[in-house]
């Protein structure tokens, strides 16, 4: 069995008002060829939880702009990796509601009623936690502290962060002091 490593939530959340109007130099920028947001959550993540899944495809890494999972970058193919049943390496969620989200958690959002195509990170919760004290962080239309209710959407969910599963063999990464 893999150890279980805490998600350190304030560094993802360093991570996202650092990087959210810039973008790191260690990591393509995918804003060019369908958009950054994913692959942003992934670097915030990644800052979190410093553990990687190199498993060819159903993995969650990113080595190069051309070698990555697609979850590192695809909304869905995000989603399906944290929500994955199988003990592997990497960062561990459950869909909840609104009022379970906390700072380092991630929204999905449906705009036109098709498929989710948007992956902000939850930098903020308010008291109470509703969508005017929810504020997000994000690529693709970059923001810092943007209010959840400020999107306009046709179907939402939340990504409640876990936790990680360690990898034996491999060390953490940190991501969190690059410039």
């Amino acid at each position: 069995m893999l150890p279980v490593i805490p998600y350190r939530r304030a560094a993802a959340v360093a991570y996202a008002h650092k990087w959210a109007f810039g973008r790191n130099p260690q990591f393509y920028d995918y804003e060019e060829i369908g958009g950054d947001c994913t692959n942003f959550a992934s670097q915030c993540l990644y800052a979190g939880n410093g553990v990687m899944n190199y498993t060819p495809v159903f993995g969650w890494y990113y080595i190069s702009a051309n070698e990555k999972a697609p979850a590192w970058t695809g909304v869905e193919y995000f989603r399906n990796f944290l929500l994955r049943e199988e003990v592997s390496p990497g960062p561990f969620a459950k869909e909840v509601g609104l009022k379970e989200l906390l700072p380092g958690d991630f929204i999905q959002f449906n705009f036109k009623g098709e498929v989710f195509s948007h992956t902000p990170i939850v930098v903020a919760v308010g008291s109470p936690p509703m969508p005017e004290n929810i504020l997000l962080a994000a690529h693709s239309y970059d923001a810092d502290f943007r209010p959840l209710n400020s999107y306009i959407y046709q179907e939402i969910r939340y990504l409640h962060i876990l936790g990680s599963y360690g990898q034996k063999g491999r060390q953490s990464g940190d991501v969190s002091e690059s410039s």
